[in-house]
């Protein structure tokens, strides 16, 4: 039988190729904005807060931004029907339902894409992963658990800079009083960690924040399809100079022609002249 020592050593192994791969994966899909969506899944259908996260959900979708939720009922429901309802073929209705027996909660049945979840850690990774801004509405503890999660990530720099949104101040006032007048006060926190999250009341104000920030990223992401021809002429020159036997003035001119077309991808810097 394996000693404790090698069973958490084999462990540590597979967190570190979970790891690689997450990040991999993260790669592969980032051609979309997406707005993660945490919010209450007791609150439902006829409430002015439901009627919200649909609203701004479907603002979203129009956008060209995918939404990602919890997959459940309530707020989750809200904001993946939302998003379905903008009727866009280019974009998709993320759920990340829990598999649990002891919650009992079923995935709505507004998601273009599932993953289901037995474990909350990684359930939490998988919103990071797949998210660039974060809309929190009301909700209770798991909400909180999620809010606090990517506030603490952000706060250590564990995860890119991303907009994190509170939806009504009415809501939050008492939490982010709390956390001023006491978390700050005694000095657990830094000032700067305060600023980390908005809060916001309308969608007009919550699309303003987030308009421009979908903006970016898909002006981004044409500038890198629009250099990656040019990037693969020069690796391909570099290849082929290297392997026709160029000289080593041709093949170093080549390799620094395609490190620059790389970099410009990387950078989102326009495509190296020829």
């Amino acid at each position: 039988m394996p000693s404790s020592r090698e069973l958490r050593e084999r462990m540590a192994a597979v967190l570190q190729q979970y790891l690689a791969l997450d990040e991999e994966l993260r790669r592969a899909e980032s051609h979309h904005f997406r707005v993660c969506v945490f919010g209450s899944a007791r609150i439902r259908q006829g409430d002015p807060v439901y009627a919200m996260v649909h609203d701004l959900a479907k603002e979203l979708g129009m956008l060209g931004a995918d939404v990602v939720t919890g997959g459940g009922p309530g707020l989750m429901e809200a904001a993946n029907s939302g998003l379905q309802d903008a009727h866009s073929q280019k974009v998709r209705s993320y759920g990340l339902p829990l598999a649990v027996p002891t919650i009992g909660e079923p995935a709505n049945k507004h998601l273009d894409i599932k993953s289901m979840h037995s474990r909350f850690s990684l359930r939490l990774d998988e919103f990071m992963r797949l998210s660039h801004a974060v809309v929190v509405a009301p909700g209770g503890i798991g909400t909180l658990l999620e809010l606090f999660y990517v506030w603490q990530l952000l706060q250590l720099s564990m995860i890119e800079k991303r907009v994190v949104l509170m939806l009504s101040r009415r809501y939050w006032d008492g939490l982010l009083s709390w956390m001023h007048d006491q978390v700050l006060a005694h000095g657990l926190i830094g000032a700067k960690d305060l600023d980390l999250v908005r809060v916001v009341d309308t969608i007009e104000e919550a699309i303003a924040i987030l308009g421009p920030e979908i903006q970016a990223f898909q002006q981004a992401r044409n500038r890198r399809a629009a250099a990656q021809p040019a990037a693969a002429r020069a690796v391909a020159d570099a290849t082929k100079a290297a392997a026709s036997g160029g000289t080593e003035d041709e093949v170093r001119e080549a390799l620094q022609r395609a490190e620059r077309a790389l970099r410009s991808m990387q950078n989102d810097d326009p495509p190296p002249a020829k």
